[in-house]
């Protein structure tokens, strides 16, 4: 049975104006109101809701302009799929290829936000490393779709998700089940459930900036996205540890730590280095953290080492704003960047310190260097005439100096992969100047083998996002930050 924007209403449905199976599904879904109790049941079947199609069952209203749906979701029964999903749903239109959003609750606990965002795309989802929630919404503001949770006994909370989605004109919000099972239906519970209109944000309307750290595997057939830690405030550049169990990020001039899987970081000892910007990155033995510090009686940012499990910081650079990226795969030297009167240029020094060896000179900007895995080249960024910034690499020397992108956008922080296969980096469209926070951006992968260029994910971010490695030990997945500027509460 195939849903049609010409879905018959069948009342009493509460709030909403109709309810109707959406793509291919075997068996007839069913939604019901109990006005006593204030609760929707659906029972739904469906293959899934992801990829490009979509089969489920779809309890929906018309609207238009900003909104926000919530509701507490529940199974009655221990169901047969663990990955049957309820969700509160903003769709574009009934076929089942549409563009959409939803804030999704697993059988199996997992929730997530998935999303396509244009007509037969692929899904993709955003995922959280906890226990089901008790209560889920979803707002739609403008062209900006944000989630929020809330555990037993707290109020709604960002949940650290915010996409990009397009809908044009009139569009569907409401309730959905799918079975995961296209041989099974499937029911769920859904409990205050409301429906709010929401006015235009205000140009003077008070927001507060959320950051998130999150992972994203870089499998094109599958790009999950996972929450590791949402935050108030500004935090930024996850480094991944040689063990591949935890990140390392920078929140308040600390380094802090907090496993992969999520938790509550805690911030290492960095002893009078104790303002620590997001330069900062382990050593290839996983011994040594380098980074770029203050200390409370020398004005100047200088790069220091310490143990990667926090200790007293040695002072690595005696030049002042020196600005780390990269250790070389021998552990022997550093780079770093240091701006002059005429741009940002690239420098290397010995881990023991000494001489500092400038590897570009001249006006523009060179930034970002990172060394390959093989140690042949490194990577960076550049506009030594003035035009997008683009992706180069030159030999650690400084020598044969080549461009690698070529293309209208604004591409910086290139970080080539550990097994050698990729390069990542951040891109701006081209109206964007400088490394600029909290814009749309895309994380961008560059295949060595055949030097082509595929889009990761589009997200809120820019400077902090990817400032430094961030790839896993098994070249698996990405580490990065991105940012929501929401209202502020009571707003």
């Amino acid at each position: 049975m195939t849903g049609s924007i010409n879905a018959k209403a069948q009342a009493p449905l509460g709030i909403f104006e109709g309810h109707t199976d959406v793509g291919e599904v075997l068996n007839q879904g069913s939604a019901t109101y109990d006005h006593l109790n204030n609760t929707y049941t659906l029972t739904g079947s469906g293959e899934n809701m992801w990829m490009t199609r979509d089969a489920f069952q779809f309890l929906w209203k018309k609207a238009s302009g900003d909104v926000s749906l919530s509701a507490d979701i529940s199974f009655p029964a221990a169901g047969k799929n663990p990955h049957r999903k309820a969700v509160l749903l903003i769709r574009q239109d009934l076929e089942p290829d549409g563009i959409y959003a939803d804030a999704a609750l697993h059988g199996s606990g997992l929730t997530a936000l998935q999303y396509r965002n244009g007509t037969g795309k692929t899904t993709h989802d955003i995922e959280w490393n906890i226990e089901a929630p008790h209560r889920l919404r979803i707002d739609k503001h403008g062209d900006t779709i944000t989630m929020f949770m809330a555990s037993a006994g707290e109020p709604l909370h960002p949940a650290g998700a915010s996409v990009r989605l397009s809908l044009k004109g009139q569009f569907y919000v409401g309730l959905g089940v799918c079975s995961h099972d296209k041989d099974v239906v499937e029911k769920a519970i859904f409990s205050h459930v409301e429906i709010k209109s929401l006015a235009p944000m205000s140009a003077d309307a008070r927001l507060a900036l959320y950051s998130t750290l999150r992972t994203i595997s870089i499998s094109p057939e599958s790009p999950i996205q996972t929450n590791v830690f949402t935050a108030k405030g500004m935090f930024a550049a996850p480094n991944w540890t040689r063990d591949g169990k935890s990140l390392l990020f920078d929140q308040n001039g600390k380094i802090m730590r907090i496993p992969v899987g999520g938790g509550e970081p805690h911030a290492l000892i960095t002893g009078v280095a104790n303002n620590c910007g997001s330069s900062h990155g382990l050593s290839p033995d996983g011994k040594w953290l380098a980074a770029t510090c203050f200390v409370s009686d020398d004005p100047g940012a200088h790069v220091n080492i310490m143990p990667s499990t926090g200790g007293d910081a040695r002072l690595v650079t005696k030049n002042p704003a020196s600005w780390w990226h990269s250790w070389s795969p021998d552990g022997k030297t550093l780079a770093f960047v240091r701006p002059t009167s005429i741009g940002l240029n690239i420098e290397t020094i010995s881990v023991d310190g000494g001489a500092e060896t400038a590897v570009t000179s001249g006006a523009g900007v060179h930034d970002d260097p990172d060394y390959s895995a093989d140690g042949q080249y490194i990577y960076f960024n550049s506009n030594p005439n003035g035009g997008t910034m683009q992706i180069w690499r030159m030999h650690p020397d400084g020598s044969n100096a080549e461009q690698v992108t070529s293309d209208e956008r604004n591409n910086w922080t290139p970080h080539p992969s550990p097994d050698g296969k990729w390069i990542v980096f951040l891109s701006y469209d081209h109206s964007v100047t400088g490394h600029s926070p909290n814009k749309e951006i895309k994380l961008r992968l560059l295949s060595l083998s055949d030097h082509k260029i595929r889009d990761l994910v589009d997200l809120i971010g820019g400077a902090g996002t990817i400032n430094v490695p961030s790839w896993s030990p098994d070249s698996s997945r990405l580490a990065f930050v991105s940012f929501e500027l929401l209202p502020e509460e009571g707003n």
